[in-house]
This record gives structure tokens, sequence and C-alpha cells, in this order.
């Protein structure tokens, strides 16, 4: 008998170091560092990638570059990196720390928004040029934040319309001091359309970029605000008419705390991510209905290697599967690629050790033709400070 209870443990043993090395293997075959992030090539990218029609993804990093302060960079899927533009508000008039995602124009120009820095130190829009070899990589500030009613200290990404107009929002400022929803338009000049208020219902605090659906109106979220303090669902038109269609509890049925924006299925149906809030605290994949009606559809636990405190928005397939990060959590504790299926499944795509694949990824994931996931971490790597990664599902 002791023999065999010797031996048995030892099958178990030699199953779990099986198991662990399948599961790592599948990891490894499935993810590919594209680009590890050394510091004058850029530094700690908070934001998701574009991608163009060659393939080449850009981004930017909120330090870093030739001046510490951030860059916007390229990469191709070989994985070979060019910084175009290293911010410098040594000038006084170049912005810094860029949080968002870029948006990209037909022309080859690149828009986006620095959370400090311009003329008045508040945050800036700028353009970068992409394309032609003399101006390749050319930025110019298309509107500084003077930090009072204007705005201040924009995090998000922007949407551009037909006629050029950009479309944003502020963390702080407004006639309030909680945040504005505004546009930019081609002659640089800026419209607060919605200044958060905080009270009695509204939201404060935006940090996620808008979404634009039918009807020409805008959906959003606020970190904070509405009738709990959680955070806000928000819908507002070109008018500048805002309505919250959400206000989170942060109880065990609802979330708290969006720190992103939404995404839109063919029915009109809107879904995002809480940091905070469901049954066990570690935030929430949830869906809204544009009356207002909201479900969670899947609360992280953070045990058993699932992820925790999801940042990033999520990216939605033909097959309504839902697919995101998490800033921490996994099997190793530094963030997690996951998926949450139509049926309400979830399943960790792949966990973030913290070493040479990269950790705690602040933004979400873009798709290619081929079925190819593009995404940042903003730290790990060989040097710490960041990863651009490639995983097929």
């Amino acid at each position: 008998m002791r023999v065999r209870t010797v031996n048995n443990n030892l099958v178990r043993a030699i199953t779990l170091v099986i198991v662990v090395a399948i599961s790592s293997l599948t990891q490894a075959e499935n993810f590919r560092v594209l680009h590890v992030f050394a510091g004058a090539d850029g530094a700690s990218p908070y934001a998701a990638l574009i991608q163009d029609a060659r393939g080449v993804l850009y981004g930017t990093t909120i330090s870093g570059g030739a001046y510490g302060e951030g860059t916007v960079f390229a990469v191709d899927t070989s994985g070979n990196e060019r910084v175009l533009h290293s911010f410098n508000n040594r000038t006084g008039e170049d912005g810094y720390s860029p949080f968002a995602t870029l948006v990209k124009d037909g022309r080859g120009n690149l828009y986006g928004t620095t959370m400090f820095g311009g003329a008045h130190l508040g945050g800036t829009v700028f353009v970068v040029k992409i394309m032609g070899v003399e101006k390749l990589g050319e930025e110019k500030v298309l509107y500084s934040f003077a930090g009072g009613t204007d705005g201040a200290n924009p995090q998000s990404s922007l949407i551009r319309d037909a006629a050029g107009s950009l479309y944003g929002t502020t963390l702080y400022g407004g006639a309030q001091t909680y945040g504005t929803v505004f546009v930019v338009d081609t002659k640089g000049e800026e419209k607060v359309l919605h200044s958060f208020d905080s009270a009695p219902f509204d939201g404060s605090t935006p940090i996620g970029g808008l979404v634009q659906a039918a009807a020409e109106n805008f959906y959003g979220t606020t970190y904070t605000g509405g009738a709990s303090g959680q955070g806000t669902v928000f819908v507002i038109d070109k008018t500048g008419k805002e309505q919250v269609l959400h206000s989170f509890s942060g109880t065990d049925q609802d979330g708290a705390l969006p720190s992103a924006g939404l995404v839109e299925d063919e029915a009109g149906n809107l879904y995002g991510t809480t940091v905070d809030g469901g049954p066990h605290n570690d935030g929430t994949v949830f869906v809204i209905t544009k009356s207002g009606e909201e479900k969670v559809l899947y609360s992280f636990t953070g045990v058993n290697g699932d992820g925790v405190a999801p940042t990033s928005g999520l990216l939605r397939d033909a097959a309504g599967n839902l697919y995101g990060t998490t800033l921490t959590g996994g099997a190793f504790g530094d963030g997690a690629v996951f998926v949450v299926k139509s049926t309400g499944q979830e399943m960790v795509l792949h966990s973030f050790s913290g070493d040479t694949d990269g950790a705690n990824p602040q933004a979400g994931l873009i798709e290619d033709d081929a079925g190819h996931f593009y995404g940042t971490t903003s730290g790990g790597g060989f040097y710490g400070l960041g990863t651009v990664f490639e995983l097929t599902p």
C-alpha cells in the first residue's frame, strides 16, 4: 500500500507537470511579442492600436522617446518599429503623455490627444502626418486646452466625422470641473457640447472615448458620478443634449467604475466593461440597450487564473464573442486576454507573466482580416517598459 501511494503521488505530480507544460506550450504557440519597448523608442503604451491597409500598426506611448514625454510609433507585423514623433513640451506648445488610441483619415494623418502639455498645460488635440518622405512624422497641435470651461486633460480617443471634425472627452475641466464632451473642427476651433455636472445624477470624469451610433448620437461612459457615484453610460447628440442611460451601482448584480468606451452590435446594443463591481468586486462585462436596460454578462472572479479589473474596451466578432484584456489577474497576476462568448461563458486566452511577454495591459485589442489579434501591455517585457503583441486565438 505504501508503494502504491508513492506511485500514485508520483503519477499526480507527473500529470501536473504535463498539464502545465501543455498549457504553456499552447500559450507560446498562439502568442508572439512583436516589439519590446526600451525607452528611447517609447515606453508604457496605454492605448490600443490601429492598423492600415498594409498591416502596419500605429500607437502611442505615454513616456519614453527622445525627450521622455511619449511617442507616436509604427510597427509592422515583423516587429520592425519606428518612432514617428517624440513629444517635447519644452517648446512650450507640444503636448505630452498621449494615453489614447489614434484615429486615421484617408490622407494618411493620425489624430490623437495628449493628457498634458500644450500652450496652457491642459493637454492637446494633435495630428501627425504619416504619408510622404519629407513630412513623415510631422506633428501639429490643433488645439491646446486651457484647463477651464473648455476642458482639461483628455485621456480618451477621438471620433472623426465625415466633415473632419473631431469629437472626444476630457477628464476634467468644463463649467463644473467634472469633465466635458467636446468637438474640434478642421480650423482648430473647439466647442464644449456638454459639461458634466455630477449632480444630481449626471456622470463625471469620462476616461473612455465615444462611439457614434445611428441618428448621429454619441454614446460613452463616465468613470464616476451618476446616482450612486459609481459611473454612468450616457448618450449625447451633436447639439449637446445629454441623457444618462444607466447609473452603475457597484452591487453584486452590477458593475462599477467604467474606464473604457463602448462597442455596438447590429441590433444597436452596447457592450462595455467596468473595472470594479460585481459579486467579487473584480469587474464586469455588461450590455446595455439604447433604452437603458443593462445586464451583466460576466463578473470576473480573480480565482483559478481568471482576470481582474478590465480597464479596456471590447472587441466583438461576427459570432457575438467579446474579447478584451484585464489589468491584473490571470495565472500570474499580471493581466490576461479573455473572451466572453455569446452564451456568457468566459475563457482566458493568455495570461501575462510580467516577463518577456509583457504585463498589465491597459488597452483593448484589434483584429486583422486573418484573425490575428494585436494589443499592447503597459509594462513587462525585457526592459519592463511594455510590449506590442500578437495573439491568434
